[in-house]
């Protein structure tokens, strides 16, 4: 059923009270006219009132004096005795919130007002427009909840040509259909509103419209996100040449990456629904949801779910909420839960009245149920601490498992560290990124240790030179490798019982080519030992 012959019915129905929680009251009661001042849509045309505090009651041609007080207005809407809507502005503050009590006597008139609404001969609705939804229970029964989508791309492309019209001297030469299209697209998410100030700001900044003003337009999207308070909007430059190994991984990326194109729509192709990142820390996990964005073209959001938390009852349920429907909003997107044990871990226990547990609850609804193309990233440290309804299929299309660096791996994490520092000629006069017999000499010596230590060596290292102000020595490097104790030796228990979880339950990131060596129940790679049971991961490729 399409939106406007949902609302036509609920009118029609003599529905007494619709409730329509939105930002954008002037595009909403522009779209509320339209049906009720159609006979096609509606049958019998109203007479439409718009009410504020402020103001009062008024139609297009008078205002309704003595109208301002939420008593008068009732009295006034119990008496008026032809057709007619009612649409009422922020009305919610006499509805209550978590700070302060309803009004008893307010909501009790409207209560009353119901049987004159429904069984009258003359045909009368109320419909509130409101920022937030907020319904006093005593109501719940009586109102009807409308959702008011945000605008969609037709609808934000004839407001841009509106402007393009009326702004004569803004230079729009370059400006094809295509890239009209592409600059619509990038302000799906945003109201009717803030895409015109996106689009005023690019006409103002040089005094054309063109398809290089796009990422003016992403920044006020981003604007959106930042005022949340609960998602960070994370910036990255990172590609999947960043990552060292983790092959198996990087190819179901790839696999995956035009996923919500229209050619994908031909092979009938659902669209990913996310991906959980497990293993030994500080062995890519967070570098691998930081390369999508860059792989996959999209924006990548972070979800802190310690700030979901909050101390007013109710509060934190509907930051969750919020959460969610600010990521479906500028969506398509890519979500990242870091850590996401750490939030999580609490949902099956009573020490918080259950807010955790219901909290958990949105979320994997959400996860199990979303149409909006947003693709889930969770990363976790530690997989037990996790409850089992969210590791079960459907709500993530795949579980990798990250394991230590295989020789090969740890080969290609020390190129690109190298490559990324290594830039001044003077320093690397005596070390090379592309010296194939330094790099295998530093990777079979560095046998253990994670990504981010493997980058610490390298960093350690420039600082001895730095201090010393010299060049690089390959003695530098493997002077640090001696002095770093790697977390493979640290935590040798946990990564074992983290590759014991992950035997049965995982893919393996890396591919089958780079772990054939890798055969230990151990850290080295010196045992001859069944490569199953050494390496987490039930499946080697993808």
């Amino acid at each position: 059923m399409n939106n406007t012959k949902k609302l036509s019915d609920l009118l029609r129905a003599r529905f007494p009270y619709i409730y329509i929680a939105t930002y954008e009251e002037t595009r909403a009661t522009k779209f509320i006219k339209n049906i009720v001042t159609d006979e096609k849509q509606i049958k019998f045309v109203r007479d439409v009132f718009v009410w504020t505090q402020a103001g009062g009651l008024k139609t297009d041609e008078k205002v309704i004096a003595n109208t301002t007080s939420p008593n008068k207005l009732i009295e006034f809407i119990e008496k008026y005795d032809k057709d007619s809507l009612f649409i009422l502005y922020d009305f919610h503050v006499f509805f209550g919130n978590k700070q302060r009590p309803a009004d008893a006597a307010i909501v009790r008139s409207l209560r009353d007002l119901i049987p004159t609404l429904k069984a009258n001969t003359v045909r009368k609705n109320i419909i509130f427009i409101s920022p937030e939804l907020n319904i006093p229970d005593t109501l719940q029964k009586d109102i009807a909840i409308y959702d008011f989508s945000l605008p969609k791309l037709e609808d934000i492309k004839a407001h841009l040509n509106k402007m393009i019209l009326t702004n004569k001297r803004i230079n729009v030469s370059n400006l094809t259909e295509d890239d009209k299209d592409k600059l619509c697209k990038a302000a799906l998410g945003l109201t009717m509103q803030e895409a015109e100030n996106a689009f005023a700001l690019t006409m103002v900044n040089n005094g054309k419209l063109d398809k290089d003003d796009i990422g003016i337009i992403l920044e006020e999207k981003m604007q959106v996100i930042r005022k949340t308070g609960m998602l960070e909007y994370v910036e990255s430059d990172l590609g999947i040449n960043d990552i060292g190994g983790l092959d198996n991984l990087k190819k179901w990326l790839l696999k995956r990456s035009n996923a919500w194109s229209e050619r994908a729509k031909k092979y009938c192709i659902p669209a990913p629904k996310g991906v959980l990142v497990t293993g030994v820390p500080g062995c890519g996990k967070s570098l691998t949801a930081k390369a999508m964005s860059t792989i996959w073209q999209l924006p990548l959001l972070r979800l802190d779910i310690g700030k979901i938390f909050s101390g007013i009852v109710g509060s934190s349920e509907e930051n969750m909420r919020k959460a969610i429907s600010t990521v479906e909003a500028v969506a398509p997107a890519i979500l990242w839960v870091d850590e996401i044990e750490k939030g999580l871990s609490n949902s099956c226990s009573n020490n918080d009245s259950g807010v955790s547990s219901r909290i958990f609850g949105t979320f994997l609804t959400w996860m199990q149920e979303k149409t909006a193309p947003v693709f889930v990233i969770a990363t976790a440290n530690n997989i037990d601490r996790l409850p089992p309804e969210l590791l079960r299929k459907g709500r993530f299309d795949e579980i990798f498992f990250v394991d230590l660096p295989t020789l090969k791996e740890r080969k290609e994490i020390f190129k690109v560290h190298l490559e990324r520092r290594l830039k001044d000629e003077e320093v690397c006069a005596d070390v090379k990124p592309d010296d194939e017999e330094f790099i295998s000499s530093l990777a079979k010596m560095s046998e253990g240790f994670i990504g981010s230590e493997i980058e610490q060596v390298v960093i350690s290292a420039l600082y001895d030179a730095f201090f010393e102000n010299r060049a690089l020595k390959p003695d530098d490097f493997f002077k640090a490798i001696k002095n770093t104790v790697p977390l493979s030796q640290t935590q040798k228990e946990q990564i074992l019982s983290i590759r014991n979880w992950a035997n049965v339950r995982a893919v393996c990131a890396s591919s089958r080519e780079n772990i054939e060596m890798y055969k230990t129940l151990g850290i080295g790679e010196s045992e001859n030992l069944d490569v199953n049971a050494s390496r987490g991961g039930r499946r080697l490729d993808v």
